[in-house]
């Protein structure tokens, strides 16, 4: 067996989430660096966006670990939690322009800023331009700090695929690498869901992951893509 590859084996694998995990790179210094100012925010609440698979969760991940906070999904909000996440130093709502208890939203809100403690939401997009139906909460989201998280560049790209796969207790090589990022979709997403594909095809067939795997299994995502199914 090569050094630069390892036979798969399936142990589950678990996300790394530590705050030395993070990989800063130009298109997401700027939201990190938001991060460690905490608590020096010029407000209460920061709203941290970008695309699917960014390093949204990380960096909370990370604000909860250095403030004591508590983070929960936005689809789990509901008026009931607001009293108690006010016991918070700091709350962070996940995923808050997926589907979020407006009203709870609304209410965590200003409970935050009269404790004064604070509130990071996290989203896809600015949250002023969430579908938001409640004016009051509108007004809020359009008001806050907010930090972004741009595309990633090739380097960032191979880092992060290099991590996923980390990950997932497995070691490619630089030709896999290399291989990868001359064909894949420039996305954070994609390379999550691209790596999830290649672990799985290595597991069912009991094969190192290889170029021929990776050439095998992106040949299977782009004719299930061209037929409209899922991959797999």
């Amino acid at each position: 067996m090569s050094g630069s590859a390892q036979f798969p084996l399936d142990f589950g694998h678990q996300p790394g989430f530590a705050a030395v995990d993070f990989l800063i790179a130009g298109n997401n210094a700027e939201a990190h660096d938001w991060i460690l100012r905490w608590p020096a925010w010029p407000a209460f609440a920061l709203g941290l966006w970008g695309p699917a698979g960014c390093g949204k969760s990380h960096l909370a991940h990370i604000h909860c670990e250095r403030s004591g906070g508590v983070l929960l999904p936005a689809a789990r909000l509901t008026p009931d939690d607001v009293p108690v996440l006010a016991d918070y130093p700091a709350v962070v709502v996940e995923d808050a322009d997926q589907g979020v208890d407006e009203a709870a939203l609304f209410h965590l809100f200003n409970l935050v800023r009269e404790t004064g403690h604070f509130l990071l939401l996290t989203g896809r997009d600015a949250p002023a331009r969430w579908n938001v139906a409640l004016p009051d909460l509108r007004s809020r989201l359009s008001a806050i700090q907010v930090a972004a998280i741009r595309p990633p560049d090739d380097g960032l790209l191979e880092a992060v695929l290099v991590k996923l796969f980390a990950d997932r207790q497995l070691r490619v090589g630089p030709d896999v690498l290399a291989f990868l990022l001359a064909r894949m979709e420039r996305s954070f997403a994609a390379a999550r869901a691209l790596v999830a594909a290649i672990d799985e095809a290595a597991l069912a067939q009991r094969r190192e992951i290889s170029v021929a795997l990776a050439r095998a299994v992106m040949a299977m995502a782009d004719e299930a893509a061209a037929a409209g199914r899922p991959a797999g």
